[in-house]
């Protein structure tokens, strides 16, 4: 029966401007065999041209339409939802900008006239931007996030992610963000599941992070393959209650499993 994979990217394929070693071996040899393979990132600062040109520069083939990100699919989910004359206010950085833009999602830039906010990783978060989030929050404006990773895996450490911003608005709101749209998500499992066009027990999600990656997998009922390149090491894994299918020290294994 023919598979499909779906690999998380940072800590998993590469880790920052490093790629993994044996990951694209690993990849070739997937394909090779006639197994499909998708990309799901929930790193918001890339748009899904950069992780293209990245891959590339990396010597993995790859198509746009093998790409997704947590912009891509909270655009998109926006797109069917929101109402016409509705607008977002954006807590985020230009990749998210231009995902939105190619939408059609109209962006307000005050958070006061917000019916929706997006919450995604901004390195320029300040305390003005939580105040604002606030004000909309109080106005009733509805929150939706690219991704819940507290953290993103890099060459040199983890570095805060977008979950750091949502606990700020939500330690501030003393409310749930309603709404993410990456990993672990519904909204993301259904999108990659009408992808790949397969039946659950063919798909296979490849990750660092049991609470995204392994977690969407268990709840679609896919395979949940953890790979120990990136925030998890085998000793958290052991311990804790998201049980993934298998655990590899690295995506160089996959193809022998």
């Amino acid at each position: 029966m023919q598979r499909g994979y779906v690999f998380d990217l940072d800590g998993t394929i590469y880790l920052g401007n490093q790629l993994i070693n044996g990951a694209e071996e690993a990849i070739r040899h997937i394909k090779d065999r006639g197994d499909k393979v998708i990309y799901l990132s929930n790193n918001p600062l890339y748009s899904r041209t950069d992780f293209q040109k990245k891959l590339k520069h990396f010597n993995i083939d790859v198509t746009i339409d093998e790409i997704y990100n947590s912009n891509y699919i909270l655009a998109s989910h926006l797109k069917q939802r929101m109402r016409s004359g509705e607008k977002a206010w954006v807590i985020g950085e230009w990749p998210l900008y231009e995902e939105l833009q190619s939408q059609q999602i109209e962006i307000t830039h005050n958070p006061l006239l917000a019916d929706v906010v997006i919450v995604s990783w901004d390195r320029d978060f300040t305390y003005k931007k939580l105040h604002q989030a606030y004000q909309a929050w109080e106005r009733g404006a509805v929150f939706i996030a690219t991704n819940p990773d507290r953290t993103c895996p890099t060459e040199t450490g983890p570095i805060p992610d977008c979950g750091a911003i949502i606990g700020a608005i939500e330690g501030a709101t003393g409310a749930k963000i309603e709404e993410v749209a990456g990993k672990p998500s519904a909204i993301a499992a259904e999108v990659i599941q009408e992808a790949l066009n397969l039946p659950a027990s063919a798909c296979f999600m490849v990750g660092d992070r049991l609470e995204t990656d392994i977690l969407m997998a268990n709840t679609s009922k896919w395979n949940s393959v953890l790979v120990l390149t990136g925030v998890t090491t085998k000793k958290a894994a052991e311990n804790h209650p998201i049980i993934p299918t298998t655990i590899l020290d690295s995506v160089k294994e996959l193809p022998y499993m």
